[in-house]
């Protein structure tokens, strides 16, 4: 049993987010922040947030074959049963807590990924010739540019929602990296 600095019960953590998961998140929230709201779209630095944010997701895929226990897509992506039963226990409201990413999580995060793909792919295609000034394609960079805003808000209030369901900060816990055993 190891005691804080006031002499109560130091509550025991874990590493769950390695640095590679975290600096990768936080660049995400970062670039897509800037592009969205910051930098005017086709421009330098819009290209290189873009840019940035690609390889960000690049390194975090190869991470998730190779990477620590947590950051592995073998620990958290979900099958259709252990989703659905998950969705059902959620809202039955028993669902468990999970050291790592819950199955919804996942299909979440795993649903960003695929869409910061596609934001980046269509973003660098507009930088062709052959696609250069393409208004269909503007649209269609645009339109998943907003699915990622629209699906971070839910993201974030879901993190909110479950930090209060089971007592953790979980926007801390991808801060320090630390979740409680």
């Amino acid at each position: 049993m190891s005691l804080d600095r006031e002499g109560f019960v130091a509550p025991r953590t874990l590493m769950v987010w390695d640095p590679v998961v975290r600096l990768f998140h936080w660049t995400v929230v970062a670039g897509c922040a800037v592009n969205s709201f910051v930098f005017e779209d086709g421009k330098t630095a819009h290209r290189y947030v873009g840019y940035v944010v690609a390889a960000a997701l690049a390194i975090r895929i190869l991470w998730g074959f190779v990477g620590t226990a947590h950051a592995r897509f073998a620990d958290f992506v979900p099958g259709p049963t252990r989703l659905i039963d998950y969705l059902k226990a959620m809202l039955a409201g028993r669902e468990p807590r999970h050291v790592g990413h819950n199955p919804a999580a996942a299909v979440m995060i795993l649903t960003l990924m695929a869409l910061l793909a596609a934001v980046s792919v269509t973003g660098w295609m507009l930088t062709l010739d052959a696609y250069f000034g393409e208004e269909w394609l503007e649209d269609l960079h645009e339109l998943i540019a907003d699915a990622i805003l629209g699906l971070a808000v839910i993201h974030v209030l879901a993190a909110i929602y479950e930090s209060m369901r089971h007592r953790e900060n979980l926007i801390l816990a991808m801060i320090t990296g630390r979740k409680r055993l």
